[in-house]
């Protein structure tokens, strides 16, 4: 097995609980360090309320199957067992109270009792397809020898976070042995902004806004941050996945709105006081920040009072205000990125096995997968359900 992160220590110790003899290979020097800084050093591991509406894919019903087989009620069941403290924040997200190092040190253990032998840091090779009498299909050479076995999983993760040791292994793995591949981008990043788009904001960078994005058929409601390279913010990071899916239909991406006023209907809102000699700034600092308020209004030319601007004035601040549209030239790259989307085609994999259907043997589970999750613990999540499902198979 290659890669001991979640997924693959997941997978790792259902194998061996199976009775089979399992070898759990990484390159890294540091045992799970995606889940050790995930969620500040806590680990957002799971959600309360999972489902396929909740991940990416170019083929959006492949989760399905192992997502139901073992669910977030499964992996809350291992925590409460390991009687690993727990809490719940907003958007049903479930963080260990303690530390992260609580859900690594439970795999590890899990992965120990069932017999798991490990060889880290071991870079790999090469992995060549071969067939014997005994059913051996896969010779692995490694910088600590050659291994061979029936089964190989690949949980070699996929490009988001390069400094703690993201690599292509997985993808270049897979083309080996005549897999496609949906081509990887950043997912759950920052976006950033064109300089003719993001010198006239500069005033407003800093500020945190709850606010509501929109981008192609996605939509969520979290706080957006304006930076000085663009935009940042939970809905941000959202929104970003569905942005980035556009690319693979016609690789034309469309603008991201952006509704400042979220529970307020702005249209009759500024229709009330369209006679008022208050700024216009001073009555949208009822619902946004003060700072932003009046350095947004300036950038339109409405930094006046209310009974001084025209109806196309009041309706178009009205428009701006609940769909402002930003258009994003581009992503803060991997470095940033919390996951990757794309990843090995699913059409490609057997959803009740994650194994390849035209290489019998060969699994692909976790991030490496083209399914990406939300923020929030979907990602985690996926790495539990598909490394338990491959665990049942390998």
């Amino acid at each position: 097995m290659i890669g001991a992160g979640a997924a693959g220590m997941m997978c790792a110790a259902q194998a061996g609980q199976r009775g089979r003899r399992v070898l759990l290979l990484d390159h890294g020097e540091k045992l799970a360090e995606r889940i050790r800084i995930s969620g500040g050093g806590r680990c957002n591991f799971t959600n309360r309320s999972v489902g396929a509406e909740n991940y990416l894919s170019q083929n959006p019903h492949f989760c399905r199957s192992a997502l139901a087989r073992f669910s977030q009620h499964d992996f809350i069941k291992m925590i409460e067992r390991r009687r690993i403290p727990y809490h719940e924040r907003e958007h049903g997200q479930l963080f260990c109270d303690d530390s992260a190092q609580d859900i690594i040190d439970m795999l590890k253990d899990a992965c120990d009792a069932a017999g798991v032998q490990w060889a880290m840091p071991c870079a790999v090779r090469q992995v060549a397809r071969i067939e014997d009498m005994e059913g051996v299909r896969f010779s692995v050479a490694t910088e600590r020898g050659t291994f061979r076995c029936q089964s190989l999983v690949v949980a070699s993760g996929g490009l988001a976070a390069p400094l703690i040791g993201a690599s292509p292994f997985g993808y270049k793995l897979a083309e080996q042995f005549g897999l496609p591949v949906v081509a990887p981008k950043p997912a759950l990043v920052p976006l950033a902004l064109a300089p003719e788009t993001l010198v006239p904001l500069k005033p407003l960078a800093g500020a945190t806004l709850d606010a509501a994005t929109w981008c192609n058929g996605g939509s969520f409601r979290e706080n957006v941050l304006l930076t000085h390279r663009g935009l940042s913010g939970p809905a941000i990071l959202q929104i970003s996945s569905y942005w980035q899916m556009q690319e693979y239909s016609d690789g034309k991406r469309q603008a991201i709105e952006i509704d400042l006023l979220p529970d307020t209907d702005a249209s009759a809102w500024l229709t009330e006081h369209r006679n008022s000699k208050a700024r216009l700034s001073s009555l949208l600092a009822e619902h946004l920040p003060r700072r932003f308020a009046h350095e947004w209004c300036a950038l339109f030319g409405w930094e006046r009072p209310l009974n001084e601007l025209s109806k196309r004035d009041i309706s178009a601040a009205a428009e701006a205000l609940k769909g402002w549209v930003l258009m994003p030239s581009g992503t803060l790259g991997y470095a940033k990125a919390e996951v990757t989307l794309g990843g090995i085609d699913t059409n490609a994999l057997s959803s009740k096995s994650m194994e390849a259907m035209t290489v019998p043997g060969l699994f692909f589970i976790g991030e490496v997968v083209d399914v990406t999750g939300w923020l929030g613990g979907y990602n985690f999540q996926w790495a539990w359900s598909s490394g338990w499902v491959a665990g049942q198979f390998a």
